[in-house]
């Protein structure tokens, strides 16, 4: 059971960590004021594998709409994924993904809606560029260079995802030999200092709570380890640079509730000082948000 000890033993250990400013700056002309409130990301699924069906569009149409109605809501921006994380997904390759982000993409921009694309394909990354896209999320360091030189290129952010493997679709095992907090930041140290030498001035930092590692799919341990990392974001922090979780779902405690489990994760991650809640459910996380933001 989560305590009020548990999270007054956590700030006492680590208090110099907990007045951390980070960086703030400005995606497609909007400027973001991080150390002041968060922000949110709507979530568009082109994949038919993805299994969180409300968030899933199978026409470049539905899609678009679907990125309208989420500005609406209360997104800052509208994340768009061609491929699924889960293990049994299909894989996309390079010319699926095109085919089917660029048409989004560029609808959305004509629209005036902030873009993120989610891909580890430099290929894919390029295109979705050049096609206007405002944020590169990163689920992997396969073609990291390339990656990073292309998003500075374009000024665009980077949303730096924690993987243990090169993409989040070859992960095996977690490792919990070490604080997965402090494994976290040093990646992030070594990704942060390769990606600003290449360039890059815009960066979310992303533990990747979401990604498919085979021994966190007991929803007791994955859980655990959900929480531990949203209450410890404070310590990414001190990096400088913005926090982004993706947030997930606990199905197996949820039930046909489970459309309610984001909205309870966002209260860990906002108790943790996470600057950018990734979230299929923007109205709900926008309602926890404002809440918390009125005490």
């Amino acid at each position: 059971m989560l305590t009020l000890e548990h999270l007054a033993e956590l700030l006492e250990k680590h208090r110099p960590a907990a007045n951390s400013r980070v960086q703030e700056f400005s995606i497609g002309g909007r400027p973001f004021n991080f150390n002041t409130r968060p922000a949110i990301m709507g979530v568009i699924n082109l994949s038919a594998d993805s299994w969180y069906r409300e968030s899933v569009c199978l026409s470049a149409e539905s899609a678009i709409q679907r990125g309208r109605v989420l500005a609406s809501q209360g997104a800052e921006l509208v994340d768009v994924g061609a491929e699924s994380t889960l293990a049994h997904a299909a894989r996309a390759d390079e010319m699926l993904q095109n085919s089917l982000l660029l048409p989004v993409v560029k609808e959305l921009r004509a629209a005036g809606v902030l873009v993120s694309v989610e891909t580890y394909q430099a290929s894919v990354a390029r295109a979705c560029l050049e096609a206007g896209a405002n944020v590169l999320n990163l689920t992997g360091t396969l073609h990291a260079e390339e990656s990073y030189r292309l998003a500075a290129a374009h000024d665009a952010a980077v949303i730096i995802c924690y993987v243990q493997g090169p993409h989040a679709r070859a992960v095996g095992d977690f490792d919990f030999s070490a604080d997965p907090t402090t494994m976290m930041h040093d990646y992030f140290a070594r990704q942060i200092d390769l990606a600003t030498k290449l360039g890059v001035k815009k960066i979310f930092i992303d533990p990747g709570l979401g990604f498919y590692y085979r021994n966190l799919q007991d929803s007791t341990v994955r859980v655990r380890h959900q929480m531990n990392i949203f209450l410890n974001t404070f310590r990414l922090r001190t990096l400088g640079f913005p926090v982004c979780h993706a947030l997930p779902h606990a199905f197996e405690f949820f039930g046909d509730e489970v459309r309610c489990a984001e909205p309870f994760f966002a209260v860990l991650a906002a108790l943790g000082r996470t600057d950018l809640f990734r979230t299929h459910e923007v109205p709900r996380i926008k309602a926890v948000v404002d809440t918390l933001q009125s005490f």
